[in-house]
């Protein structure tokens, strides 16, 4: 077990990652790393910098040197908020991009750990478990189908006054997935000894209390 409670919460794209990780870091009082962001701004400030998405090395650069500040629900690259253009599916597809250049990841390792502070941390993301926190005491794998991951990204862009189509946005989930699962590079994958919790079909209370109870059995946080 790592000196600091680390409970990771792995998962494709749209199967509400970042929503449960933000809820259960809550409850518990804890530290929240959102890994995804870090990928979404290293693919944006790639595209900005207009090198390519077939330069490894200059992305691995780029992701080492970012110039990143978390400050009041914004992010800020080089002084400039960006927290809404990491956030479209350009945005995302990049993200998928450099996440699978072994290059970039390695550039972006010890920033993640880092994140394990006390009393604790929720690791959001695609490979905490199995790459950047194998030691974690608590592993989620959080999925749901393409259909339903789709819905709700449709339903999140309506809202924000995108149109969208929810065929589309199931092929691209599905083209993300395959992308992401078979990279050489931490794979998207659940670890051995993770908990896997497929979301179709459960209201968000439910999901959030599955993981808590499971970091209950485990000793972790006082939830």
């Amino acid at each position: 077990m790592p000196e600091v409670p680390v409970i990771t919460i792995d998962g494709p794209s749209g199967s509400g990652k970042g929503t449960v990780s933000a809820r259960v870091a809550a409850a518990l009082g804890w530290h929240i790393l959102d890994s995804g962001a870090l990928y979404r701004l290293t693919g944006h400030a790639v595209q900005k910098a207009g090198i390519g998405f077939n330069n490894p090395t200059q992305a691995a650069d780029i992701a080492r040197n970012l110039d990143v500040e978390f400050q009041d629900g914004q992010i800020l690259l080089d002084g400039e908020d960006v927290s809404l253009a990491i956030r479209t599916e350009q945005a995302g597809n990049n993200a998928s991009r450099v996440a699978a250049m072994p290059e970039v990841r390695a550039a972006l390792l010890d920033w993640q750990r880092e994140a394990a502070r006390p009393p604790g941390l929720v690791a959001d993301g695609r490979d905490m478990g199995t790459t950047v926190f194998p030691d974690a005491p608590l592993k989620v794998f959080l999925t749901a189908s393409a259909e339903e991951r789709a819905k709700r990204r449709y339903k999140q862009l309506k809202e924000k006054g995108i149109a969208s189509n929810i065929a589309d946005l199931a092929a691209e989930i599905r083209e993300r997935d395959e992308r992401d699962s078979t990279r050489a590079a931490s794979p998207l994958l659940p670890a051995e000894d993770a908990l896997v919790v497929d979301s179709t079909g459960m209201d968000i209370d439910t999901v959030v209390e599955t993981i808590l109870r499971a970091a209950r059995e485990r000793g972790l946080g006082t939830a």
